[in-house]
């Protein structure tokens, strides 16, 4: 099964909850963190693995917050997820060229393949700006 990680799912959530705010001001983690129902401080922790990725960036100190990093038309939800989770694979075998021992004798190489080209189709082709269109 593939399966995010709550990580995951929460920097997906802010990300949407962040892009739907306005553009000229910063937005606290902790008002994301309320909206969503999640805790701040985790919340906190997967927005610095997204500030690396450059999908956000944020400010610290009395007038800080966290503004998206580029616009949302730019900011697919694979890169969210990839920025959290890393690679996304829906099977070990996938994720390196090495990673399993049968790939070039497995009968579903092919199938594993082709239905992991269309995750990540549809991860890159859905943004921030067509979630909230």
């Amino acid at each position: 099964m593939v399966r995010l990680t709550r990580a995951g799912e929460y920097a997906v959530r802010g990300m949407v909850y962040l892009s739907q705010q306005p553009r000229d001001g910063l937005t606290l983690i902790s008002d994301i963190a309320k909206a969503q129902k999640v805790s701040a401080s985790f919340l906190a922790k997967i927005f610095q693995g997204l500030a690396k990725a450059g999908l956000v960036e944020s400010q610290r100190g009395a007038a800080g917050g966290v503004s998206l990093g580029r616009p949302p038309e730019r900011i697919s939800i694979r890169n969210i997820v990839e920025a959290v989770e890393g690679p996304v694979a829906i099977n070990r075998c996938l994720l390196a060229k090495d990673a399993c021992e049968r790939a070039r004798t497995c009968p579903l190489a092919d199938v594993w393949r082709e239905a992991q080209e269309k995750l990540l189709e549809v991860l890159a082709s859905v943004t921030l700006d067509r979630v909230n269109g």
